[in-house]
Parts: C-alpha cells; sequence; structure tokens
C-alpha cells in the first residue's frame, strides 16, 4: 500500500517550471539592460587600456 502511494505522489510532483522560466527570462532581461548601459563606458576603458599597452 505505502509503494502506491509513493508512486501516486511522486507522478503528481510537476514542479514549478513557470516560475523557474520566468526567473531565467528576467535574469536575462537584467543582463542584457545592464549591458546596454556599460557597453559605452566598458569599451572605453578596454580602448584607453589597448592606447597604454600599445605606447610600450
Amino acid at each position: 500500500m505505502k509503494q502506491k502511494a509513493l508512486v501516486k505522489r511522486l507522478s503528481e510532483d510537476r514542479g514549478d517550471v513557470p516560475g523557474w522560466v520566468l526567473i531565467t527570462l528576467m535574469t536575462a532581461a537584467m543582463v542584457v539592460l545592464l549591458w546596454s548601459l556599460a557597453a559605452p563606458a566598458l569599451s572605453q576603458v578596454f580602448n584607453q587600456a589597448i592606447a597604454k599597452v600599445a605606447t610600450f
């Protein structure tokens, strides 16, 4: 009897797939937003670093 109850309980456990999908999409959106805001500053820092290395 216990085995049937366990099998039934495990088959009913579907998880929280929509929640994980939402978290993944929100994280991706935050990365895109932060990257779009920081890209000009990061490219400027990179170009200055390359210019300093090139003068050696």
